[in-house]
């Protein structure tokens, strides 16, 4: 598939490319001069160098991102540039954080037959613990079963500190290579350019410091949630559960609705002849079913190298399905935190026309998926459920940068000036994660019904004449009739579509009211009608073209309700740590037309975290506070209003 938005690199990209290098250079030289080195724990001060090179290095990455933020020259041109930057990273000691000490004590505590989720690795005599940082030296590990597993995998195969910490940054790597393979293609069936979301996710610097030099195991998540994500955009669609054409097939056992060949196919003629047979200027968009989009392959008849056919009793879809949930439901086993886009990935998993009975159909052969690997992972682990009480491990430390817990330090000083206990920090967070619960079911709930509004039924049929079926459904009416076949038959390539028009659909924007920062609201998406005079060839390629803009939207809306999710999570969790805005980042970057939003805190993030795991934070805790409070008051202030504007539109 061609790449569009594809433009020669220039000087000022080559610039940006080298200046990125030198600051990868100067922070892994940091690294080794004050970083998270194993016998560094209890450092008072930093010295002028190391602070220097930090500032210098830290500097120089987020201004060559923040330059190309709008798109590098191309995709390969911004993985390219994102793996030099890289190299000198990957070679570097620990930087931002000593949690990767933690997961080989926590690791070692398993390999050793203890239980990481009741006992500390203090308390079950970690030969490492001095690395570990005192804040986590008592803690029940806080991450799910697969995780344990696979550090207690790295533990043994490694042998010492050094080769568990070199395996552990091999799993770190793996999963944001994983990660990197599924931008292109999330960003393609969300109509957003796949060169801006591949740039803003691999070349961003908390992915490089924190994710690549500190290994952190969101790495992991992020690679399984979005190759998750990406098998329910890319996966075929069979027959079996779906009304008359809507889902790509003809009912004939052993044929494939349409031929999906990467970049596009044409019509089935019928009986199990793929449309490649003959020319066709259609393409088949991502995301529509039957379609390959460039992700996964279908091949002539069903899954991919046609092995089994799609019209055979649904497998290939189900298996789809059902193996998306499993990935998704190992990203949850890792770290929690990826549960929030399940729900999101439940409409994603949607065929047809969005029903409540398609939802319960589709979902729930999703949700079958994720609720196997969470029991398999606690099974095969021997921890059972035991990973859920060690949740609440990750809340024990107290800063500003998370909101709730920054209100909650504030009414605390204030409290404490006329001898009130210090009850402000609990109740504050308690009332944040009740609040985050009512705004993630609000979220979705606005996502659910925009999509079922707009009447997103985007699929493609082929009949026994070969033809081509288009369905684009408006909602349906109380008491009418479910739908048949759909538009009238399309003559086949070539012919052109006789005053055929498909309505533009218009998405509202579907930010929250009230919670969003400017320009969060997705923008109504309208996709213009493909009518087209008749007996011209061009027919078919403007209804294809109206198919993939609908099938972008769709997706676009399901991602970006995922990534809403996300940083709704951030922002009202008890805790908050640089490398937790990479989990929203990943999904806004492939979904969302406006990005500064979020790329302006993400850039923030960056300086927060001293080459040693020092947060800054902690040198201006009141101060912090206080700032981070007035910044929520006045985000209240100015959008509660709108809040209350939409709630008597309605």
């Amino acid at each position: 598939m061609t790449e569009t938005g594809v433009r020669p690199a220039s000087t000022r990209d080559r610039r940006v490319r080298y200046v990125g290098l030198l600051g990868a250079v100067a922070l892994t030289v940091s690294a080794y001069v004050g970083g998270a080195l194993p016998d560094a724990t209890a450092r008072l001060w930093h010295p002028v160098p190391t602070v220097l090179l930090w500032l210098l290095g830290t500097t120089a990455m987020v201004g060559a991102w923040w330059t190309l933020r709008g798109g590098a020259p191309s995709t390969g041109w911004a993985v390219r540039t994102a793996a030099l930057w890289t190299v000198p990273l990957l070679f570097s000691a620990p930087l931002g954080s000593r949690d990767l000490y933690s997961y080989a004590c926590q690791g070692w505590v398993y390999a050793d037959g203890g239980d990481p989720y009741a006992t500390g690795v203090a308390e079950a005599g970690c030969p490492w613990l001095d690395a570990v940082a005192p804040v986590w030296r008592d803690t029940a590990a806080p991450y799910g079963p697969f995780f344990v597993l696979l550090a207690a995998l790295a533990v043994v195969l490694g042998g010492s500190l050094a080769g568990t910490l070199a395996l552990l940054r091999v799993l770190a790597v793996s999963g944001l290579l994983l990660a990197a393979a599924c931008l292109p293609g999330l960003a393609r069936a969300a109509g957003v350019p796949p060169a801006r979301a591949t740039w803003l996710v691999l070349a961003c610097p908390l992915v490089g410091v924190h994710l690549v030099s500190g290994a952190h195991n969101d790495a992991v998540m992020l690679g399984l949630l979005l190759l998750g994500l990406l098998l329910l955009v890319r996966r075929p669609t069979s027959a079996a559960g779906v009304s008359p054409g809507v889902a790509g097939s003809s009912g004939i056992a052993g044929t494939s609705g349409i031929a999906a060949l990467p970049g596009g196919a044409g019509p089935s003629t019928g009986g199990g002849t793929s449309g490649a047979d003959r020319p066709s200027t259609a393409r088949v968009p991502p995301g529509v079913a039957g379609a390959s989009g460039g992700g996964l392959p279908v091949g002539v008849a069903g899954w991919p190298g046609g092995g089994l056919p799609v019209g055979v009793a649904g497998w290939p879809a189900v298996g789809a399905l059902v193996a998306a949930g499993v990935l998704l439901g190992l990203a949850v086993s890792v770290k929690a935190t990826a549960v929030v886009v399940l729900p999101f990935a439940a409409l994603a998993a949607v065929r047809g026309r969005y029903t409540l009975a398609a939802l319960l159909r589709d979902g729930g052969t999703l949700a079958a998926g994720v609720v196997g690997a969470l029991l398999v992972s606690s099974l095969v682990s021997g921890l059972g459920l035991g990973w859920i009480g060690g949740l609440g491990s990750s809340g024990d430390t107290v800063q500003w940068t998370s909101p709730p817990t920054a209100v909650g330090m504030v009414v605390d000083y204030l409290g404490g000036a006329v001898g009130l206990p210090a009850v402000g920090v609990p109740v504050a967070r308690i009332v944040a994660l009740a609040l985050l619960a009512v705004l993630l079911v609000l979220l979705w709930w606005r996502t659910w019904s925009t999509l079922r509004g707009s009447g997103f039924t985007i699929a493609m049929s082929a009949r026994d004449s070969g033809r081509l079926g288009i369905t684009a459904a408006a909602p349906r009416p109380p008491g009418a009739a479910a739908p048949g076949a759909g538009l009238p038959d399309v003559g086949p390539p070539g012919v052109g579509l006789p005053g055929v028009g498909l309505p533009g659909v218009g998405l509202p924007g579907m930010g929250l009211p009230g919670m969003g920062l400017p320009g969060m609201g997705l923008p109504g998406v309208g996709l213009p009608s493909a009518e087209v005079a008749g007996g011209e060839a061009a027919g078919v390629d403007a209804a294809g073209a109206e198919l993939a803009g609908a099938g972008e939207a769709r997706f676009r809306v399901v991602l970006f309700g995922a990534g809403l999710a996300l940083v709704l999570t951030v922002v009202l969790a008890p805790v908050f740590h640089p490398w937790y805005a990479t989990w929203p980042l990943a999904l806004l970057a492939v979904a969302a037309i406006r990005t500064t939003w979020f790329v302006v805190p993400v850039a923030a993030a960056s300086f927060l975290a001293l080459p040693d795991g020092t947060n800054l934070a902690r040198l201006v805790k009141a101060p912090g506070a206080v700032a981070m409070t007035l910044l929520v008051v006045v985000l209240a202030v100015r959008f509660l209003p709108r809040l209350r504007r939409v709630r008597e539109l309605r």
